[in-house]
């Protein structure tokens, strides 16, 4: 990828460092048990709890169980001094540059149709941190939350994307930004608010089936962003993205992991899609790149 024609977002929260805390931002609930919590967890490995909250489940911190659909062992952070940020500054540049790109490139693709892109926030911590949709963890890898419109990531993810899935490159983690900017896109759309509706009258294989539509929708979403991305040169993608992208999104599938975590694949069980799914959403952002093409099945 070419990165550096953009601005550095200014959208951006260093709380590296700062040690596991699990207070609660503003607007989210007190009670860790059975409280809302519309929080957004991306299927991007890692243990954890890794379904759709999008406002009427209770966060459980699995450790590894939960089903089995994820490999186990935590993600750590290296140790640090309380307050000393911990984040390399080529990871900030790349995080911010990423969500600079898409801040401009959905302001574009709002303004075509005649609405205003509100961007998003982002926050990168280490181990945890407190968020207006409760305790955010390591443990469950990138996530969005509603409540206060925030994408949360610790960047020591990118080392299990490429070491642990065998999805290394630079578009592979701009995919997984990518893909957390699209449920804020959904956000602003009112999807999320629709799926938690339905998800409420729905039984749980078809909360499932409704968790699936959201996730594929955020992935093709990414897609929809990189085929539009441009600097001074044109199109940011280079040779060789799209391979890691579509690596990044087969290493993700609930078939995959549920195959290497239990043995057994159970697809009513799916909450995000399977390999094959998630490379077909991604794959249809690009080609067409247009928001358009990426449906909302539930």
């Amino acid at each position: 990828m070419r990165l550096g024609g953009e601005p550095e977002s200014s959208n951006f929260e260093d709380r590296t460092g700062q040690g596991g805390g699990f207070g609660f931002g503003g607007g989210g609930g007190g009670n860790m048990l059975g409280c809302l919590l519309p929080m957004v967890a991306s299927r991007f490995g890692i243990v954890g709890v890794l379904i759709l909250l999008v406002g009427y489940c209770a966060l459980t911190q699995l450790g590894g169980g939960g089903g089995g659909l994820l490999p186990s062992g935590p993600t750590t952070s290296a140790p640090s001094a309380p307050g000393q940020s911990t984040l390399d500054p080529n990871t900030r540049q790349f995080l911010t540059r990423v969500l600079g790109s898409t801040e401009e490139t959905w302001s574009d693709i709002f303004a075509k149709s005649g609405s205003r892109y509100v961007p998003t926030r982002m926050v990168a911590y280490s181990g945890g941190t407190g968020t207006a949709c409760g305790a955010g963890q390591a443990a469950m890898g990138p996530f969005y939350c509603p409540n206060d419109k925030t994408i949360y990531i610790d960047p020591t993810f990118f080392n299990e994307l490429s070491q642990r899935f065998g999805a290394p490159g630079d578009f592979a983690m701009a995919y997984v930004i990518a893909h957390e900017v699209g449920h804020h896109v959904q956000d602003l759309e009112g999807t999320l608010d629709e799926a938690h509706n339905a998800q409420a009258r729905s039984s749980e294989t078809q909360g499932n089936a409704i968790q699936v539509g959201v996730e594929l929708q955020a992935d093709c979403y990414a897609g929809v962003w990189a085929a539009n991305a441009r600097d001074a040169q044109g199109n940011i993608l280079e040779p060789g993205d799209v391979q890691e992208g579509m690596r990044a999104a087969e290493a993700i599938g609930d078939d995959m992991l549920q195959k290497q975590s239990q043995g057994v694949v159970i697809p009513e069980s799916f909450t995000h899609g399977s390999s094959a799914q998630r490379m077909q959403a991604l794959q249809t952002g690009l080609k067409t790149g247009n928001p358009a093409a990426c449906k909302f099945n539930r």
